[in-house]
């Protein structure tokens, strides 16, 4: 049987690849044709995101393809927009959701309508880089932007229009704008409304596995376009009792369900209900992640000191990982910059010892990052009443033993790492079942586990990581350790 082939565009938040799929019936082979960067630019004191370089990497990966390829899905990160004219065309390079609009479109909320109301409209979590907090910002700011913009696309939406001529918002992303009502399964207009957002900008909502059109004589169809969406479809689980990390720049971290959560319990436990496929919902909470970890690596390379990801992994597991600790959630880790000094500055301000070296910056990244997924597994458990008996880590973070054994004695459950390239193998999965190739998701998910190499980690220190919880609540709840 000759295999069936895919391609399946998947944009992260530090990097894009594009990635031919392969499925002969027992087997999926990933072959990449593009890698690219993906660097943010700032302009005039705004941070963008550089759509039409992405949007040229796409189409030199594309031009790789096989000949009989049967489809093309994109996906990407959430939250963030593009705007075009009448004619179709972008006004301006989508803001960056780690620009300080974000923060200050957080802070206005308020003003508007009660964050209670907010979340009984949306279920979703509240935090900057939701794209609501930019919309409100350009209302506020009076932006001629939304005076000459007649539609509004999300990121992967942007590359669907631009590969198919079709301007559609597929479900799993316009879940992540907060302006999507699950109860209603649409737009919130009433939400929209009164935070004077226009509401001709929006588009019609589509499903995963929606066929959009075709690029170059290739159908394109919508996959789960959020990238943690797809992510999520690549779950190697066997049973329904599991949690999974998504683990990258950001950390999600939640649970498959079949309807959202929205209750005073959710709202003041501040996690989230995104849209999934086939109707589910990923009950989550975003967590800072490896962004953390990335700055610091930046940081110190621009100081000439040059260290790889395994490197500093292994640094992080020579020294106490319980000498510091953070909370990655804090505020002052959100912006771009020279995180060692804010870890330093953290635990200086919560009399904690201020790490001296590299390496004890990272074990408290590292420590913080692993408390901070057991804090969040036992709201989702206590919320949902779900029972978890073992956690998937998918995504470039289920490389990083270091972290995942962290993890697993962290929550003192077995931890699955992989797949790595989740997203993209999600993506692909979406589309091969809108071809009639591979059936439900349950038999994708079980391919998976029998074709996916994983990597298992075992608690082996809990009593350890057990004794030094407390010390860690008592930093969410702005105690200090003196």
């Amino acid at each position: 049987m000759n295999a069936v082939q895919v391609v399946a565009i998947d944009l992260g938040a530090s990097s894009g690849r594009v990635i031919q799929v392969g499925f002969d019936g027992q087997r999926l082979t990933l072959t990449e044709l593009n890698r690219f960067v993906n660097t943010p630019v700032s302009a005039h004191g705004r941070l963008y995101w550089d759509v039409l370089r992405l949007w040229h990497e796409i189409q030199e990966g594309l031009k790789l393809r096989a000949r009989d390829t049967r489809s093309i899905g994109v996906d990407s990160w959430g939250v963030d927009f593009a705007l075009l004219d009448r004619s179709g065309h972008l006004l301006a390079n989508p803001i960056h959701y780690r620009d300080a609009s974000s923060e200050r479109g957080l802070a206005m909320l308020d003003q508007f309508m009660p964050r209670r109301d907010i979340f009984e409209r949306t279920g979703i979590q509240f935090m900057a880089p939701n794209g609501l907090n930019r919309l409100v910002a350009l209302v506020a700011e009076g932006s001629p932007l939304l005076d000459a913009a007649a539609t509004m696309l999300t990121i992967a939406d942007l590359f669907n229009y631009w590969l198919s001529g079709a301007k559609s918002c597929e479900f799993t992303m316009a879940t992540t704008m907060q302006i999507f009502n699950p109860r209603l399964n649409t737009w919130d207009l009433e939400l929209l409304k009164a935070m004077g957002i226009p509401t001709h900008l929006l588009t019609p909502i589509v499903p995963p596995g929606t066929r959009l059109g075709e690029y170059d004589g290739t159908p394109v169809y919508a996959p789960a376009c959020h990238d943690t969406g797809s992510a999520v479809v690549a779950v190697p689980t066997t049973t329904a009792h599991y949690a999974y990390i998504s683990s990258g720049t950001w950390s999600l971290m939640g649970l498959e369900l079949d309807a959202p959560i929205i209750n005073e319990a959710s709202f003041h436990a501040n996690l989230t209900n995104e849209g999934g496929v086939g109707g589910k919902f990923r009950f989550l909470r975003n967590i800072m992640g490896l962004w953390l970890v990335q700055q610091c690596r930046e940081t110190w390379d621009d100081q000439g000191r040059r260290y790889g990801y395994d490197e500093l992994a292994q640094m992080a597991q020579s020294v106490d990982p319980f000498r510091s600790l953070i909370d990655p959630d804090d505020a002052r880790f959100y912006p771009p910059g020279d995180m060692p000094s804010r870890v330093r500055a953290y635990c200086a301000e919560h009399g904690q010892p201020i790490p001296e070296t590299e390496a004890q910056i990272m074990a408290a990244i590292y420590a913080g990052l692993a408390y901070k997924y057991r804090h969040t597994l036992e709201h989702l458990i206590e919320v949902s009443g779900q029972p978890v008996d073992c956690l998937h880590i998918i995504g470039g973070g289920s490389q990083n033993a270091v972290l995942c054994q962290m993890t697993a004695d962290a929550v003192n459950r077995p931890v699955y790492a992989g797949p790595v390239e989740a997203t993209a193998l999600g993506n692909a999965i979406v589309q091969l079942m809108a071809l009639g190739e591979l059936g439900s998701l349950s038999d994708a998910r079980a391919l998976l586990a029998q074709s996916m190499i994983t990597h298992t980690y075992q608690p082996q220190r809990a009593a350890d990581w057990d004794a030094h919880y407390s010390r860690f609540l008592a930093l969410l709840e702005g105690k200090t350790n003196d």
